[in-house]
């Protein structure tokens, strides 16, 4: 039972004690008493709550790429009026999880972070430098050369040597910097495929990072790996299997998929009727490579039939999958394209993508046991997005700010100094600058529509990345460990500790 449901069952309690008749006026406003009732229940939900003092099983940690508190705020309300309600006052999935904590993000070598620093911070234990994955701050960005003996060990390698089951989702590309970090080791990046090798590092031999996700040589290998980026596993001229004007990267003529095929019971599915048509009691490791590069913006998925399957159904169906092994596994799922849309300044599709990870996190939190499982929901960085104005209680959180004037007893569009309405969501940052805005006068623009990009106060090519700190959710054995301000690379230390390796 999730802690939202206990106070659920709690707060009627208090409720129906103070105010009989809250129920009937709960769509308009809560009364005061219903306001207080629900403050003491959440106390007494609080004392209720103990830790879970004993060792896990599992480890799934969610990953919101970019996911600040702004991103989780404006998402929370979101959801809520896509129900029907004013919004404010839901809850994500995660947000009921009873132990938080801050976040820090930088890297070794920058105030602001990038992907690949953090998440190897998050999966390593150390801190190192931006754009670099799963080595330390020792090597040199782009000189394969001095990666040799600056490995920084992940938690993938530790648990398949330890017999764990190991799976990695993600709705990027399943190379890109934050699922890569899990299992390569490269000193850039970008090196996705061979073919986007320095020149010296691909006469030298040096692995890319598709070719160390299928030459993974822990254990059994990774047992689960769902998401995008097909090209960087197929022979250039090779045709997409989808799109017959793409074609395979790779220089060297591997095929990485015939290669994972070749192990015993593996399978390879890049369609939505082949995943679900997996025998899972039959396949002791899976490839799901849905896209070409990345997958498609939760938004366009669910409206043009894409032929991939969603954020929730591929955390689903690595459950099913991973749960089968006696000694437990480590399962990491990435929300990616959060990130991608806050970068484009397209806010309604990075809340919607939000949206989608909560429901991903409530479909592992029934798939599992609080009392064997911790679940991790955090973020490896924020981004420069912003939610003001004095928007009025219920005020569509894509739309422009309405504003409750007093003297007036009456709400009007808020104007900024040039009598122009402005919306909620901006960016510090961005490609359409508010001085320099396509949409001049947004009095007659859709705010609400989901290709509307928000405007920036600074205008650059692509919307940056935030330095502030990102929340951390978690529920279930030691997630009281995650409390106060913290360093990133701890969250890899007390997911060590939860497994009981803290040898």
């Amino acid at each position: 039972m999730n802690q939202w449901t206990k106070l659920q069952l709690v707060l009627p309690i208090f409720i129906l004690i103070i105010s009989p008749l809250w129920i009937t006026t709960v769509r308009a406003e809560k009364s005061p008493e219903a306001w207080f009732a629900q403050g003491r229940a959440a106390v007494v939900q609080a004392k209720a709550d103990a830790p879970i003092t004993h060792k896990a099983k599992n480890v799934i940690l969610f990953l919101g790429d970019g996911m600040g508190v702004s991103t989780v705020t404006a998402a929370r309300i979101m959801e809520g009026q896509l129900r029907g309600q004013q919004g404010e006052e839901n809850v994500l999935s995660f947000e009921t999880f009873p132990n938080t904590a801050l976040i820090k993000t930088y890297n070794t070598d920058q105030q602001v972070s990038d992907s690949a620093g953090t998440m190897s911070a998050i999966v390593t234990g150390i801190k190192t430098k931006a754009g670099v994955l799963s080595v330390n701050q020792r090597v040199e960005r782009g000189k394969y050369e001095t990666a040799k003996g600056n490995y920084a060990q992940t938690i993938f390698e530790l648990a398949e040597q330890k017999g764990l089951a190991t799976g990695v989702v993600s709705t990027t590309a399943i190379t890109h910097a934050t699922p890569a970090a899990c299992y390569a080791h490269s000193p850039e990046r970008a090196w996705e495929d061979d073919a986007k090798l320095t020149q010296e590092a691909r006469q030298a031999g040096f692995p890319d990072i598709a070719r160390q996700l299928i030459e993974f040589p822990h254990g059994n290998g990774i047992e689960v790996v769902f998401g995008g980026g097909r090209r960087h596993f197929f022979p250039q001229f090779v045709k997409d299997s989808e799109y017959p004007t793409v074609f395979g990267a790779r220089l060297d003529k591997k095929n990485l998929v015939s290669e994972w095929l070749a192990k015993p019971d593996s399978a390879y599915v890049w369609n939505t009727q082949q995943f679900h048509s997996l025998d899972i009691a039959k396949t002791g490791h899976v490839l799901g490579l849905f896209e070409p590069d990345h997958m498609h913006f939760e938004h366009d998925r669910a409206n043009d039939s894409a032929g991939e399957p969603s954020l929730t159904d591929m955390t689903g169906k690595a459950i099913d999958l991973l749960k089968r092994f006696p000694k437990g596994y480590v399962l990491v799922v990435e929300a990616g394209r959060i990130d991608h849309a806050h970068h484009g300044t397209n806010a309604y599709r990075a809340l919607t993508d939000t949206i989608e990870l909560s429901k991903a996190v409530a479909l592992a939190q029934q798939k599992t046991d609080r009392n064997d499982t911790l679940i991790i929901v955090t973020a490896d960085h924020s981004h420069v997005f912003t939610m003001g104005g004095y928007p009025v209680r219920g005020n569509p959180i894509l739309g422009k700010v309405m504003e409750h004037h007093q003297n007036e007893d009456q709400d009007r569009l808020a104007i900024d100094i040039k009598n122009k309405p402005y919306t909620t969501l901006g960016y510090q940052n961005g490609p359409v600058s508010r001085q320099s805005a396509a949409y001049g006068d947004l009095s007659s623009v859709n705010t609400t529509d989901a290709s509307y990009r928000q405007e920036s106060a600074v205008q650059t090519n692509s919307e940056s990345h935030g330095g502030e700190d990102v929340p951390l959710f978690a529920d279930g054995p030691l997630a009281h460990l995650f409390h106060g301000v913290i360093e990133q690379h701890v969250i890899f230390h007390i997911m060590v500790e939860a497994l009981g390796w803290n040898e």
